[in-house]
C-alpha cells in the first residue's frame, strides 16, 4: 500500500525560492501480532481432531483414571478455542460425562482434587453455556468454591497464613496453583465483577496471594521475603502457608526461588482481582517475567510444568492487555506469535501435546490433559480477526 506525504524537498533553488512537492514512499507493514490464520487453524484442528478421534473414551471421558479434571480441562480448551460447539456429538458426550459428577453440594468432583475439578468445569461449562443451559449449574458450583476459601468459617482471621487461599481439598492447607484456579473459574464464569460475593471472595485472596509472592512491603513481611535474592524479587512460589514451599527449590540467599507457572498465575490473579497496573505487587510481578521472559522453558524449573506454564502465560499476557511484552534488554516480543510458534514446534504428529520423561510431573505425560491446556493457550493467541 503506498501513501502520500508532503516532504519538504529541495528540488530548485531559484535565490531564495525553495519548491515544495508531494511524493510518493511507501506505507511500512503494520506489525503482525497474532498468528498466521492458515497455521493457527491447521494446529488447532489437528489437536482437536486428536482428541475427538484417539483421546477419547466412549463414556465421554478422557483419562478418566486421573479424576475428571481432565474432561474438564480438554472440553475448557476445545470450546475456548471457538473451532466446535456445545452441540457436536463427542463434546455433548464429554458435558454428560462431566455433569455426571455434580454433587449436591454444587461441586463437580469424584473422590478429592475438588477445587480443581469444580475450576475447570465452570470453565467448560461457561464456554458451553451460549443459551444458559448451565446458569444453575455454574452459579453453585461457584458458591461450592467460596466455600472452600479459607476465611472466618474455619474460624481464622486475616493474620492466619492460610487466610484467603484454597487448597487440594476441603480444609488442607492453601496454595497458589488451587487458588489460582478458582480465581479464575469465578472471574471468568460470567458473574457480575462487581458482585459483592465476588469481590469479598477476591479481595480475601489477594491477601493470600501478596503472602505468596517474593516481595516485602506491607502486605507481606514474612520471614522468608528478608532472604530473596535479587533474582527472586517479585516472582511467585507455590505457598507461603504452613511450611512455606516453592517447587524451584532454595536460593544461594536461602531464600524460596520464584518461578514462572507461579508467576504468571499470581499475575493473572492479581490482575483478576482488579489491581491496577501501577500496583507495586503488579509492577513487582512484571519486572520478574520481564527479567525471565521466554517461550522455551518454565522459568525455574526447565521443562517440568511447562505446559501448565503455556496457558498461565497466555491468560496472564491477554489480561495484562499489551500486544508486546518488552523483556528486561528492551526487546520487545509479540507474545502471541512467539507462543504459538512454539506451541506449533511441540506439537506431535498426531495432533497431541505432551511431556516426555523425566520432566512429566504433575501429569504433564497425559496427552489429553496437556492438549487441553494448549487448546486453552493457543485460545488467547487466535487471530485477529479469527481466520475463516
Amino acid at each position: 500500500m503506498l501513501r502520500r506525504s508532503t516532504v519538504a524537498a529541495l528540488l530548485l533553488i531559484a535565490g531564495s525560492c525553495v519548491a515544495l512537492t508531494t511524493i510518493i514512499v511507501a506505507d511500512e507493514p503494520e506489525p503482525q501480532t497474532t498468528p498466521d490464520g492458515k497455521a493457527y487453524d491447521q494446529v488447532v484442528k489437528a489437536g482437536l481432531d486428536y482428541l475427538r478421534l484417539k483421546g477419547q473414551a466412549e463414556d465421554g471421558s478422557f483419562s478418566a483414571s486421573l479424576g475428571p479434571g481432565v474432561t474438564g480441562v480438554v472440553l475448557a480448551g476445545a470450546l475456548q478455542s471457538g473451532r466446535v460447539t456445545p452441540n457436536e456429538p463427542w463434546v455433548a458426550k464429554g458435558l454428560k460425562y462431566l455433569e455426571s459428577f455434580i454433587k449436591p453440594d454444587g461441586g463437580v468432583y469424584k473422590e478429592r482434587h475438588d477445587n480443581y475439578t469444580t475450576s475447570v468445569a465452570i470453565l467448560a461449562f461457561t464456554a458451553a453455556n451460549k443459551d444458559g443451559r448451565y446458569n444453575k449449574i455454574i452459579a453453585n458450583a461457584q458458591d461450592y468454591l467460596k466455600k472452600l476459601q479459607w476465611d472466618a468459617d474455619e474460624s481464622i482471621d486475616e493474620s492466619h497464613p492460610f487466610y484467603g487461599g484454597i487448597g487440594y481439598d476441603s480444609q488442607k492447607r492453601p496454595d497458589m496453583s488451587n487458588t489460582q484456579f478458582a480465581i479464575e473459574a469465578l472471574v471468568t464464569s460470567g458473574r457480575d465483577k462487581n458482585d459483592p460475593a465476588l469481590q469479598e471472595s477476591l479481595q480475601k485472596a489477594l491477601v493470600f496471594l501478596s503472602r505468596s509472592q517474593n516481595l516485602h512491603s506491607e502486605y507481606n513481611f514474612a520471614p522468608f521475603t528478608e532472604k530473596i535474592s535479587a533474582d527472586d524479587l517479585g516472582g511467585f512460589i507455590y505457598t507461603h502457608a504452613g511450611a512455606t514451599d516453592s517447587k524451584a527449590g532454595v536460593s544461594d540467599t536461602g531464600g524460596l526461588r520464584s518461578y514462572g507457572s507461579m508467576t504468571y498465575a499470581g499475575l493473572k490473579s492479581m490482575l483478576y482481582a482488579q489491581l491496577g497496573r501501577d500496583d507495586e505487587r503488579v509492577l513487582a510481578a512484571v519486572n520478574w517475567l520481564r527479567r525471565h521472559w521466554t517461550v522455551k522453558e518454565n522459568p525455574g524449573l526447565g521443562q517440568v510444568g511447562i505446559y501448565y506454564y503455556y496457558h498461565t502465560m497466555s491468560k496472564a499476557l491477554e489480561t495484562l492487555g499489551d500486544d508486546s511484552f518488552e523483556d528486561s534488554n528492551g526487546v520487545k516480543h509479540v507474545w502471541r506469535v512467539e507462543l504459538f510458534e512454539e506451541l506449533a514446534r511441540r506439537q506431535k504428529p498426531n495432533g497431541s501435546w505432551s511431556n516426555a520423561a523425566p520432566s512429566d510431573r504433575w501429569y504433564e505425560g497425559d496427552p489429553n490433559l496437556v492438549t487441553g491446556y494448549v487448546l486453552m493457550a493457543l485460545s488467547h493467541c487466535r487471530p485477529i480477526p479469527a481466520a475463516k
